[in-house]
């Protein structure tokens, strides 16, 4: 059976105030009855000594002008009492009691009581006596010895009416509240309800697909921290969908890219090899025919390989072989397998850097580092210059790569690290093989080293790529 929210909060909250009235009205109801009660026995023990203690200092002729003038005095206030004397198994009443309801019975234990000095107390119910009465017995020790006492006897009269008086108000006084209660606790509960509701809602607008939905959050209660908690969960999903999204979308134009890429080489290598087979190509050209083929295959060769590489990195299947190296010597080596392509481009590649510097890292991985970053200035300077610095400082070993190129627009400079990103769109066709990769495995393998690196760049002014790898020492 589905009870809606807003009732179990209703009958929640009534249902306690009611549990807690009643409670209180018989803890009350029963504090004043045994208020009541314990008054009378206070009253019927005082009188019951001050006749004991008159009694003792009277003659045994004075004694009856003394249980008479009591019996007057305790008439008028609805109070009966005996006198009794105890000799052995013998009582003897000196005034009986003309009391006609049951006879008082004292037990065993209740005598006993008696004979140690300490006064009964009956407090009787109203199927005995048919109506409340409350009975005293005040023991009277002579030496030390038991030898007789006084009985008072009282109706205990106003406390059911007192308490049915009580009860009256505190049943006026519960209605009231209950009702007061109830218009609160449904209040309440509405706006409970109501805060709840609007979660809900929201929560079904993104399970429709909406993520930019949000809800009224505060850190009052749980409600308004759950709300808060719903909100961040809603943006970070709202985040992972972009991110998603900006991934298919690169991942279609890294599709494109590399269709692109292997369609010309391959059609490229088809035609040449069907011109080989039918013998349609001039003897003069066959050579050069054959230097196209093994170009193209070289060029599919890098672009398989940099997925390879970076996939290797992603899943740290690299393990680096650190050495001491001669950072001049790396710079030569880069020198001499790029230059050509520099001077092909009107540029010039210039070295700068002390025979002594030295860098702690792994050589084919530095030299993988320096071509990529190297082959990306030359692509995008003509007529300028790419120079390659390095020198130590803090004990780090710090590598500059610095261009007079084209520049990087500024909201571009954080996107070339990600993978499939290409700067400039409109170069995929160029001879080096950037498929937007590089500069993605460039960052991988620096972090590997435990480095960092950083660009810096102005718009037709050139760019700077500063790289930091620790030395072994630290």
């Amino acid at each position: 059976m589905r009870i809606k929210y807003f009732y179990q909060q209703l009958f929640s909250h009534i249902g306690v105030l009611i549990i807690a009235f009643l409670v209180l009205s018989l803890l009350f109801t029963h504090y004043v009855e045994n208020l009541v009660y314990q008054s009378k026995t206070d009253e019927l023990l005082e009188y019951g000594e001050n006749i004991l203690s008159d009694l003792e200092w009277s003659n045994p002729r004075e004694a009856d002008s003394v249980i008479n003038q009591y019996a007057r005095v305790l008439f008028g206030r609805d109070i009966q009492f005996s006198v009794f004397a105890v000799n052995g198994r013998n009582v003897t009443l000196m005034n009986p009691i003309d009391w006609r309801g049951p006879a008082i019975v004292l037990k065993e234990n209740d005598w006993q009581k008696l004979r140690f000095g300490e006064p009964v107390v009956i407090k009787s119910d109203l199927k005995r006596y048919n109506q409340n009465v409350s009975i005293v017995t005040v023991p009277y020790n002579a030496g030390g010895e038991f030898i007789g006492g006084v009985l008072l006897i009282s109706p205990v009269k106003g406390p059911r009416e007192m308490i049915s008086g009580i009860n009256e108000y505190l049943l006026f006084t519960v209605l009231i509240s209950l009702g007061v209660s109830f218009l609160l606790s449904w209040l309440l509960s509405r706006i409970h309800v109501i805060r709840i509701k609007r979660i809900q809602k929201a929560a079904s607008v993104v399970a429709s697909g909406d993520y930019t939905v949000h809800v009224p959050s505060s850190n009052f209660d749980e409600i308004g921290e759950l709300s808060s908690d719903f909100n961040q969960m809603v943006n970070k999903i709202n985040q992972s969908m972009e991110e998603i999204e900006n991934l298919e979308n690169r991942r279609r134009q890294f599709m494109a890219d590399v269709s692109h890429e292997m369609r010309t080489p391959l059609t490229t290598i088809s035609g040449v090899i069907e011109g080989l087979r039918n013998n349609m190509i001039p003897e003069a050209e066959k050579e050069k025919g054959i230097d196209l083929v093994s170009k193209e295959t070289k060029r599919l060769i890098r672009l398989v390989n940099e997925n390879l590489d970076y996939e290797k990195i992603r899943s740290n299947q690299v393990v680096l072989q650190k050495e001491d190296i001669h950072l001049s010597e790396a710079f030569e080596i880069i020198k001499d397998q790029l230059d050509m392509q520099a001077v092909g481009r009107g540029n010039e590649i210039i070295i700068c850097v002390d025979d002594e510097t030295m860098i702690y890292a792994d050589y084919d991985r530095l030299l993988q580092i320096l071509i990529n970053i190297t082959k990306n200035s030359i692509q995008f300077t003509e007529g300028g210059t790419i120079s390659l610095k390095g020198y130590t400082e803090d004990g780090n070993t710090v590598i500059e790569i610095v261009d007079t190129g084209i520049g990087i627009e500024p909201e571009e400079v954080e996107k070339i690290w990600r993978r499939f990103y290409k700067a400039d769109l409109s170069r995929t066709g160029n001879p080096f093989g950037a498929f937007g990769l590089g500069l993605s495995i460039v960052k991988q393998l620096v972090q590997l080293h435990d480095g960092k690196i950083s660009v810096s760049s102005e718009k037709g002014k050139g760019t700077k790529f500063t790289i930091l790898i620790p030395n072994h020492a630290n």
